[in-house]
């Protein structure tokens, strides 16, 4: 193994806590941000440039990109933080195959989901809300997601290499592997939507042409032997000693993208139920979308903290050094606390909610930007405090233990938003209310659920002081 790849395993085991969570936390930061932005940006020019309807797509089309997400973090996560255990542990044949099966996995996924939705379109958007929106909205929906399906290969091979990238080490160029993707998506949007004047449809090709930028990438760090874990053509496939401990970590991050996307359906679905203005309806769909960029924008930086702080977790736990575990844990709740507090205010306090709606709403339409703002104060109102259940659910991720995970990352919008959503409106006189207040509601018992795992493990974190105890400790309780 190659010096640098040494000193790289050596600092996160070694390295001062500190300085470490900032070192691997930027850039990844940076990159989960920049995976925000590939959708962001579209909705951006979109919504300035090709109006509500379009807007209105994008919305019903987003549940759609949140399975293709949840099928890539359960595939990249899983393998990523298997790998962080590997390394760790100094296993460098299992650390291959895991690498090799990553691609196994991405691989499989390309030639099933991606053409299940191909030819039944209708179907999947009329699920997602689009029986209840105007024409014109469901034609920019299906325009949009039938260019941008079968691309998602790409999207998928990058996301996950910069994922274990960061895992081995490589912070700066698991960050630089989408930042290369997101640049020609930004170079070519304003070009292909307004320059070509190709509308909805230009945004999509952008968004392909940076996906393959970034694979191509991605692809290159492992072709040129930079990596401290090789990719080889006889490692690609599944393994069946392999297979359980990835899939049982990424089940978790998995589980909670599928209830997001499960989610972002019923949301639309529910206006277009208790609505029977199909305008209406379609308004309020639009102002869904907004939220959804405006969350994406929020969201993804504290997303991006947690992978900074998934490999000290990862490495450290399978190198056995739980004091150092327990230290990680308490910066990073601090970390991810400030984070979630910030992106409150940023969505709450006036005047930034009708500031930040205006990113997505031309001033030439008032009525919706005035809905957007209202509706980012009123539903976020709450999110200072989810910052526990996020950080708490990434811990348990990063040591192996996916039950625990699943549980967590769960309890937001399938425990808490999905049946207080679905209640709410047919008890409340304002349906459209009574949708955006069940936000804040699923927040506040999301953090109150997460109190009691989060104590009990920090205690017995807390009573090891070596790693003979710790073993001991752990023997006692299996």
């Amino acid at each position: 193994m190659a010096a640098p790849a040494k000193e790289r395993l050596k600092e996160l085991a070694e390295g001062r806590l500190g300085p470490l969570l900032l070192k691997y936390s930027w850039p990844a930061l940076v990159a989960m941000s920049l995976n925000a932005l590939y959708a962001v940006v579209d909705r951006f020019y979109i919504g300035h440039g090709c109006g509500e309807n379009a807007m209105a797509g994008l919305t019903l089309v987003f549940p759609i990109m949140l399975l293709f997400a949840a099928f890539g973090v359960f595939v990249g996560a899983g393998h990523s933080a298997a790998l962080s255990i590997k390394l760790g542990a100094g296993d460098r044949v299992a650390s291959e195959k895991l690498l090799g099966q990553l691609v196994a996995f991405k691989l499989a996924f390309f030639f099933t989901l991606p053409p299940l939705i191909f030819f039944n379109l209708d179907t999947v958007l009329g699920w997602c809300g689009g029986h209840g929106v105007s024409p014109e909205a469901l034609n920019e929906a299906k325009t949009y997601l039938g260019i941008v399906l079968f691309s998602h290969l790409f999207s998928h091979l990058a996301f996950g290499f910069s994922a274990m990238m960061r895992s081995e080490g490589a912070a700066i160029r698991s960050m630089v592997a989408l930042v290369v993707g997101f640049g020609v998506n930004l170079v070519l949007d304003p070009i292909l939507i307004f320059g070509f004047r190709m509308g909805i449809a230009g945004a999509a090709w952008a968004t392909n042409i940076g996906m393959v930028a970034s694979c191509a990438y991605a692809l290159s760090y492992y072709l040129r032997g930079k990596s401290v874990v090789r990719l080889r053509l006889g490692r690609i496939r599944f393994h069946r000693g392999l297979l359980a401990k990835p899939c049982g970590i990424g089940f978790a991050p998995f589980l909670q993208q599928l209830l997001g996307a499960f989610i972002n359906v019923v949301l639309p679905s529910a206006f277009a139920f208790w609505l029977t203005d199909r305008a209406e309806a379609t308004r309020q769909v639009a102002s869904l979308g907004v939220f959804q960029s405006v969350m994406i924008l929020v969201v993804m930086p504290i997303l991006g903290a947690q992978q900074g702080l998934q490999p000290i977790f990862g490495f450290n736990w399978g190198a056995r050094n739980f004091r150092r575990v327990r230290e990680t844990l308490k910066l990073g709740l601090v970390v991810t606390s400030v984070l979630c507090a910030i992106a409150c205010v940023v969505q709450t306090v006036p005047p930034f909610p009708r500031l930040v709606a205006s990113m997505f709403v031309s001033r030439d339409n008032p009525a919706l930007l005035e809905l957007a703002a209202h509706d980012l104060t009123l539903s976020n109102c709450m999110l200072w405090c989810i910052g526990l259940n996020i950080v708490m659910t990434t811990f348990f991720q990063s040591i192996g233990h996916p039950t625990t995970a699943i549980v967590l990352s769960t309890l937001r919008q399938g425990a808490c938003l999905l049946p207080i959503a679905c209640f709410l409106p047919c008890v409340m006189k304002d349906r459209t209310f009574a949708i955006w207040l069940s936000m804040p509601i699923s927040d506040v018992m999301c953090c109150l659920m997460t109190v009691v795992p989060f104590v009990l493990y920090y205690r017995f974190l807390s009573r090891v002081r070596d790693r003979r105890e710790v073993a001991q400790a752990l023997t006692k309780t299996s």
